[in-house]
């Protein structure tokens, strides 16, 4: 027994020991990658790292120049893709930023097509910043320079930033936090919330003594503020209505204050938040009414709320979806009927002091173009009312127990808090999506119909070529460049690296039309291979044959490539999938790099706003195709490889083929789009995108040779038995005489009697 207790005290030391090289270790690996004089001009070496979380000193020669930290160290920086960013901030003796260096991230808006440079930038405006007024609360944090389509990545980098710095402040590691140390030794009188205060209270008095504070913001006050703003653009597409219309009209309320809190969850609901706030948290009501959202889109998508930050003393934070539960209505009495009400609890790694002011900053956005938009911000000044209090005394603290006490570092990281109740996001975003849902379901059971009624469409060639033109056009604007839903070889590898790592249904949830989407490709492989997908439900597979079906039309001149070629081509699809998900095994965020190889992103969800390699890249695919059609998905996509694989566990056999099909005739193979028909006749479900083309000579009786001669022995049948043919056959018969007597006797006669 000791010595089991002797190792694991050993195992304890050892885990404890890597986890401080750990933090140690990621500083330094970051540091590795650049130079001192990166972030500080005219800095020539690192020291050795000091504290934890460490930061690392920087040196002149003998002269210390500031310090490096990484912002992941000391607050939450995690992002849309879950996984933190991280950035490393040179930081002066005296507190004052003096660089910034983006190191690592997992961000899909900057992996697939906003530049990094352009997302630094908007950090910029914190360089030369002095963050000790901001610790201390003197000043307020600035605000970041949003980038249009990436506003949660910069406002998450820049308030790790921000509250690193703080941080490092307020502990008295850097900057003037000695000077905090020797107030906080100073005699007063410490003031904490008084729970034996808890009375229940109307919205009139909670709205009168400050406990409800209100913003009201008019159409006309929104306009006005972007008007007196300079910004141009945003002054010239003024908000839509009367200007004495709301535009929102915005209640904040602190509700883990007992009154406040049982006036407006009621008593079941206070007591159910009370259970679930861990010590040190906080919990604020948010409730808003208006053509203006606090809510706004971000949080369907990635799970934050972008449209409203807490602030206080310099520092800030963000709720995301695991924070928030919806209300339905406010429990007291004669509260208004809100369109949105929230209940939202602080993150453990921002602490909020209820005793001391703070703001609710409401972030409200005005689009400017097609891609832009500019940004104001409102302010609801908030503090608790001084009657919920309790003031008592405190001791002076020795300025040993002072510096202790500033020297503890806040918690690196950290995780939400969780309420069970409260309805899973994956819910609210499919709820949320209904109508797209609906308009998705209804063109998959559609394609459904054409699939399994494809005999009588096809005997139809003239109608049946425009219900698909009209189909593939539907999936290139709605599901394409409207919806977004563009399946990716992306998908294929997050799906097997999930399998591998840990698989969340929750996380595939999350997107409900590429869900269903993916769903009904997996079941369309069992009925008819890759086709469903490739020929029909792919946007950019819709593009190129649109596009190919214009250069026709226009008498571009298509070449067909010789089989021997063309067979030598198919495999490298499947070459550049093996090799993604290969790559995925090493790392998924490398593979999704790689993946640019498809030209989706460009051309579907970023609609060729991108920079110009990638526009470049996939116009010249298209271009390709304009000659060879569907150039790309018969030679390069991996996702249709990927498709194709499986796709060979196909249940049902549903071309038709005649035994003539290949010899002699070559006809389906040679006017096969993609030249999936082998010149022996068989199609390769590998290659077929399920055009149904072939399925239309099939009994086309005018260019089908064995269809061909079908209908020419039914014309003949029909000629033979025509009744002008019958009547010839039963008709007067010539009759050869002799001395005016028949030479023959007539074949039939109805006369009895012989002549005389």
């Amino acid at each position: 027994m000791p010595a089991i207790l002797v190792a694991i005290l050993i195992g304890l030391c050892t885990i404890a020991a890597l986890r401080a090289a750990h933090a140690a270790g990621d500083l330094a690996t970051y540091l590795s990658k650049i130079t001192p004089g990166e972030l500080f001009p005219d800095a020539d070496r690192f020291g050795v790292p000091q504290g934890e979380p460490p930061i690392m000193p920087v040196y002149r020669g003998d002269q210390l120049k500031g310090y490096v930290y990484l912002n992941s160290d000391f607050a939450n920086s995690v992002g849309y893709s879950g996984k933190p960013i991280h950035i490393l901030v040179g930081i002066d003796p005296k507190g004052v930023i003096s660089g910034l260096k983006l190191v690592d991230h997992k961000e899909p808006i900057v992996l697939i097509g906003i530049p990094e440079p352009r997302i630094v930038a908007a950090l910029n405006g914190l360089l030369g910043k002095d963050m000790t007024p901001i610790a201390h609360g003197a000043e307020h944090a600035p605000q970041a320079d949003i980038v249009s389509g990436a506003t949660v990545t910069v406002l998450v980098m820049h308030d790790s930033i921000v509250r690193a710095a703080t941080r490092l402040i307020r502990s008295g590691r850097i900057g003037a936090g000695a000077a905090a140390s020797a107030a906080a030794a100073q005699p007063g009188v410490t003031r904490t919330v008084d729970p034996d205060k808890s009375e229940i209270r109307d919205w009139g008095s909670l709205l009168g003594d400050g406990s409800v504070r209100r913003l009201h913001l008019s159409i006309g006050d929104v306009n006005d503020a972007f008007a007196k703003s300079g910004n141009a653009a945003a002054a010239q597409n003024p908000e839509p209505g009367d200007a004495g219309d709301t535009f929102i009209d915005l209640y904040v309320a602190m509700a883990s204050v007992p009154t406040i809190g049982r006036s407006l969850l009621g008593d079941e609901g206070y007591q159910r938040l009370k259970q679930r706030l861990q010590p040190g948290q906080q919990a604020i009501v948010v409730a808003g009414d208006g053509v203006y959202s606090f809510k706004g889109s971000a949080y369907v998508r990635g799970g934050i709320f972008d449209r409203i930050e807490v602030l206080q003393e310099g520092g800030s934070t963000r709720f995301r979806d695991k924070n928030h539960m919806r209300l339905g209505a406010l429990a007291a009495a004669g509260a208004p009927a809100l369109r949105e009400i929230g209940l939202f609890v602080t993150p453990p790694e921002f602490t909020l002091d209820p005793t001391e002011p703070w703001q609710l900053q409401l972030l409200v956005q005005r689009s400017t173009g097609s891609h832009d938009k500019a940004f104001l911000t409102f302010d609801v000044d908030y503090t608790v009312p001084d009657v919920y209090l309790k003031h008592e005394t405190r001791a002076a603290a020795t300025p040993a127990t002072a510096t202790a006490t500033a020297a503890q570092p806040a918690p690196a990281t950290a995780q939400p808090v969780t309420d069970d109740t409260e309805e899973p996001l994956w819910m609210r975003i499919w709820r949320s999506q209904t109508v797209s849902i609906g308009i998705t379901a209804l063109a998959l059971t559609v394609l459904t119909g054409i699939f399994f009624f494809q005999n009588v469409l096809v005997r139809r060639p003239r109608l049946y070529t425009w219900v698909r033109r009209a189909y593939l056009l539907f999936v290139l604007v709605w599901l394409g460049w409207y919806a977004n839903a563009q399946l990716s070889v992306v998908n294929v590898v997050t799906f097997i690296n999930a399998l591998l790592t840990g698989f969340h249904w929750e996380f595939f949830l999350a997107a409900p039309l590429i869900f269903i989407l993916w769903a009904a490709t997996a079941a369309g492989l069992l009925f008819w291979g890759r086709g469903p997908f490739c020929g029909w439900l792919c946007p950019f597979g819709a593009l190129q044959e649109l596009t190919n079906t214009v250069a026709k039309w226009l008498k571009v001149p298509q070449i067909t490539v010789p089989w021997g070629l063309h067979e030598r081509l198919w495999p490298i699809k499947y070459i550049i999938f093996l090799g993604l998900f290969g790559l995925s095994l090493y790392s998924v965020a490398l593979a999704e790099q790689v993946a640019e190889v498809e030209p989706f992103k460009t051309a579907i969800i970023l609609k060729f706003s991108r920079s110009w390699p990638f526009v470049l890249y996939a116009a010249a695919l298209l271009g390709i195709g304009l000659f060879i059609e569907r150039f790309f998905c018969r030679y390069l996509c991996p996702l249709g490889a990927a498709l194709a694989i499986p796709g060979r566990i196909r249940t049902f056999e549903w071309l038709r083929r005649w035994k003539e099909c290949g010899s002699p005739c070559q006809r389906c193979a040679k006017e096969c789009p993609v030249q999936s028909i082998h010149p022996e006749g068989h199609i390769n479900v590998n290659e077929c995108i399920y055009c149904m083309h072939c399925q239309e000579l099939y009994y086309d009786d005018q260019r089908c040779p064995h269809m061909i001669q079908v209908r020419l022995k039914r014309e003949k049948f029909e000629a033979m038995s025509s009744p002008s043919m019958r009547a010839a056959k039963s008709g007067p018969k010539t009759v050869i005489t002799h001395a005016g007597r028949p030479t023959t006797a007539p074949a039939q006669s109805n006369d009895l009697t012989h002549p005389s």
